[in-house]
C-alpha cells in the first residue's frame, strides 16, 4: 500500500521556497525557517505570494512532487508537475471511455450513487443526534428523499439525466445543512451554497476544504497514470480538473463536510478568523487557515476500513485508493468502478 500522502502547505506570505541538497528549504527574508527532505513529500501547496526557484520545480519533478499555487483564499492558480505517470494506453482508453455513452454513464452512475448515499448517512446521523421536533422532521424528510433518488439513479439512464438527479440530490442535502450546524448559529450558518466567492463563513470553510480535496485527488489520479482532465460526470472545460471533480463528489461529505461540521460544532474555529472583503467575498485570516490545515492533515491520518478492498488505511489514501481502482475498471481489470460507500 502506498504510504500516506504528504503535502506541504506554505501560508507565509512572501516566502521562497529553495532546493538545498536534496531538501526543499523555506525561506523568510534571506532566513532559512524549515528544511524538509524532499522524499517525505508527495505534494506543496503555496497559497498567495509564495514563489519557487526552478531548481526546486526540477527537483519535485524529478521525485513526483507536484507543486500548487493558489489564491490566500484557496482558489487553484496553476499547477507544476513532472513527467506524466502511467502508460499511454492507460490514457487512450480513458479518453476512448468518454465517447463511450454507456461506460461513461456506469462511472457517472457510480460516482453519484455513492455520493448520494454518503451524503443520506451525513443526515441520518444528524438526525440521530438532534432533539428538536423541527430539525429532526426535516432531516428525516431529506434522507426519504436522497433515498428514492438512489433508487432512481440505479436504473440505466444517460450522463444528463444523471447530472440532473445528481443536482436534485445536491439541493435537498443542502436545503438541510443548516440543521446539521449545533454551535455559533449566528456565526455560521447555512442559507445555501455560495462558491465564487463564498459570501458567509460556513461556505468559506466548505470551498477551502473542497480545494484542498481536489488538489489531493488530482495528484492521486496523476500518480496512477490518469488525465485529470478528462472526467465522465462533470463535462470538460479548459483548465478544470473534470476527473478529480467527479471523484470529489464521493468524497466530500465523508472527507471535507464532517470536518468541517465538526471544527465549528466543537468550537475548535470562531468568527473572528473571518473577514469580509469589499467584493462581500468571505476568507479566513493566516492563524485560521493554519488551524484548518492541520485539522485537516490529522483527519487525513485517522484510519478506517476502506469498503471495497476491506484494509485499514489513512483516510487521506481514499483518493489514491479510489483513482487506483478507476485506473483498473479504465483498464479491464474490474467489471465496474467500486465508488466509495462510507459505512
Amino acid at each position: 500500500m502506498k504510504a500516506l500522502l504528504n503535502t506541504l502547505y506554505v501560508t507565509i506570505q512572501g516566502a521562497w521556497l529553495a532546493q538545498d541538497g536534496e531538501t526543499v528549504a523555506i525561506r523568510v527574508e534571506q532566513e532559512t525557517k524549515l528544511r524538509v527532505p524532499i522524499r517525505t513529500l508527495t505534494g506543496i501547496v503555496c497559497f498567495g505570494q509564495v514563489s519557487c526557484s526552478p531548481f526546486l520545480m526540477g527537483l519535485c519533478a524529478q521525485h513526483g512532487v507536484s507543486i500548487s499555487f493558489l489564491t490566500e483564499n484557496g482558489r487553484f492558480l496553476a499547477g507544476v508537475h513532472g513527467p506524466t505517470s502511467g502508460n499511454v494506453l492507460l490514457r487512450r482508453r480513458q479518453y476512448r471511455l468518454t465517447d463511450a455513452s454507456d461506460t461513461a454513464a456506469a462511472i457517472a452512475r457510480a460516482v453519484v450513487l455513492a455520493k448520494i448515499a454518503n451524503c443520506r448517512l451525513v443526515v441520518q446521523r444528524a438526525a440521530r443526534e438532534r432533539t428538536e421536533s423541527d430539525a429532526v422532521a426535516a432531516l428525516d424528510a431529506a434522507a426519504l428523499r436522497l433515498k428514492r433518488i438512489l433508487e432512481e439513479v440505479v436504473n440505466p439512464a444517460s450522463v444528463d439525466e444523471i447530472r440532473g438527479h445528481e443536482g436534485d440530490a445536491a439541493r435537498t442535502y443542502f436545503e438541510v445543512f443548516d440543521h446539521l450546524i449545533l454551535a455559533s448559529k449566528e456565526d455560521f450558518y447555512f442559507r445555501g451554497r455560495s462558491r465564487r466567492p463564498p459570501l458567509d463563513n460556513m461556505n468559506a470553510l466548505l470551498s477551502f476544504f473542497y480545494t484542498l480535496l481536489t488538489n489531493d485527488t488530482a495528484s492521486a489520479l496523476e500518480t496512477v497514470g490518469l488525465d485529470p482532465a478528462v472526467g465522465y460526470l462533470h463535462r470538460e472545460r479548459p483548465g478544470r480538473s473534470s476527473l478529480a471533480l467527479d471523484l470529489v463528489e464521493e468524497l466530500r461529505p465523508v472527507l471535507a463536510d464532517r470536518l468541517a461540521l465538526s471544527l465549528v460544532n466543537r468550537r475548535e474555529i470562531s468568527s473572528s478568523g473571518f473577514r469580509r472583503l469589499e467584493t462581500g467575498a468571505v476568507t479566513m485570516d493566516d492563524e485560521t487557515r493554519k488551524e484548518v490545515l492541520i485539522a485537516w492533515q490529522k483527519r487525513k491520518q485517522e484510519e478506517i476500513t476502506h469498503p471495497y478492498l476491506n484494509e485499514r488505511i489513512p483516510l487521506g489514501l481514499v483518493p489514491y485508493v479510489q483513482a487506483m481502482l478507476l485506473a483498473r475498471y479504465i483498464r479491464g481489470d474490474l467489471d465496474g468502478y467500486p465508488a466509495f460507500f462510507w459505512k
